[in-house]
């Protein structure tokens, strides 16, 4: 039995590049120090703004991301993904240690806008990096290997600050920064120098270009359909980093440091197992629908919390034990899906609408939950968005019946 799991874990271990393993702990690195955007909310709250304020300056920080997402990915494309993560990991840090020293409402949220767009950046180059440093063989291990690097930092990071909250919360902002401008440097010294040239040669001589991957983003109508539905998963998702953490400490009466111990399990779940299961779901399960199967375990999750008879820390546990399991089934496919549609030529574009789609829902979970919960209470919040992820799951298995209407009719 030990045996045949430590087999397991080897296998779903390898054939990774070495440059997808070095690139993955520069991501563990700047990812450790990930505790700015969890505790936002509770931050706000206790240098004496109102819960709905501490919402609108996490979605602001969506709006951010959104003009971030566009302007990296056409930076990435047009400069490389090499000095595009750089420059964002390094800019980024700068400014995490700026908005700890903000204290009036306006310059928190002008702040907060410039720094997701200078933070939020690197996620389409860091996606084309991925992309170039694996083969489409094992493009899911390279994109959760590198998910697992980030949530195992975030898991770090989650517990480091919750104790540091405890504390003081501007740490949370010297550490969150430090973190980023340390990660720019090592990224530097470790991996080799990309400039866009290579970039382009390297990837064509791997990737056979096919009629629909050559396709702009935006004339590619199964890729539009699956961004909309996109910002409904996400819409769901970000409820973790906004409501659910106030939840925690308002509804369960949990204090900073359980909280962090709460949230860190999610990071530390994905770092456990994640890997195993794209692993043994590779290949044998259609993207669209694992990420249907992940929706509808996300929608049970938010009605985990409406459970009233248990106790809090219990309650917080399986609902992210939950939602977990859902992120590991559906979004490490999500990648996939889109990069299996995108060329060198075009990648940048295709990742930046992909993460504009997750900024969007950001603003619009932000500003949306904590504007239910100021009227209606949390019961209802976790009910509507269980609604919506059901809704999502739908969606996904609708994209794959027309894919797969589609095959037939090609064929």
């Amino acid at each position: 039995m030990l045996t045949t799991t430590i087999n397991l874990y080897k296998n779903a271990y390898a054939g990774l590049s070495r440059k997808m393993w070095l690139l993955s702990v520069v991501m563990l690195i700047n990812r450790s120090g990930t505790m700015v955007l969890a505790f936002m909310t509770l931050y706000c709250h206790h240098i004496g703004y109102t819960m709905e304020q501490g919402g609108w300056v996490v979605a602001i920080y969506g709006i951010g991301s959104l003009v971030g997402a566009f302007a990296g990915g056409k930076i990435s494309d047009r400069f490389g993904f090499y000095y595009t993560q750089f420059s964002s990991l390094l800019c980024g840090g700068i400014l995490f240690i700026v908005l700890g020293q903000m204290q009036s409402y306006p310059a928190i949220c002008i702040c907060t806008f410039f720094l997701s767009m200078v933070n939020e950046a690197f996620r389409p180059a860091n996606a084309t990096a991925i992309a170039f440093y694996s083969v489409p063989e094992n493009r899911t291990q390279s994109f959760s290997l590198v998910r697992l690097a980030i949530n195992l930092g975030w898991g770090i990071g989650s517990a480091l600050g919750g104790v540091l909250a405890s504390i003081n919360y501007h740490l949370l902002f010297w550490v969150d920064g430090c973190t980023n401008i340390i990660a720019a440097f090592l990224l530097l010294t470790i991996l080799p120098k990309i400039t866009l040239a290579q970039q382009k040669q390297l990837q064509q001589s791997k990737q056979k270009v096919t009629a629909i991957a050559a396709a702009s983003p935006y004339r590619d109508k199964p890729f539009l359909f699956f961004l909309a539905l996109q910002v409904l998963f996400a819409t769901c998702f970000f409820q973790l980093f906004t409501t659910v953490p106030l939840y925690f400490k308002e509804g369960l009466q949990l204090n900073e440091f359980l909280i962090g111990v709460v949230m860190a399990l999610n990071g530390i779940l994905i770092a456990l197992v994640e890997m195993v299961i794209v692993f043994k779901l590779e290949g044998r399960r259609p993207y669209l629908l694992l990420m249907a199967y992940g929706a509808i375990i996300m929608a049970i999750s938010f009605l985990i919390l409406n459970i009233p008879f248990a106790h809090g820390f219990l309650i917080a546990a399986v609902f992210m034990l939950f939602i977990t399991i859902s992120e590991m089934i559906a979004m490490p496919f999500m990648n996939s899906y889109y990069i299996g549609r995108s060329t060198e030529g075009n990648r940048g574009q295709y990742a930046a609408l992909y993460t504009m789609a997750w900024s969007a829902a950001q603003v619009i979970g932000s500003s949306t939950g904590t504007l239910i919960v100021a009227t209606t209470g949390f019961f209802y919040l976790w009910i509507i968005v269980a609604g919506i992820s059901f809704i999502g799951a739908a969606g996904y298995r609708q994209l794959y019946k027309q894919q797969v209407n589609n095959s037939l009719r090609a064929t």
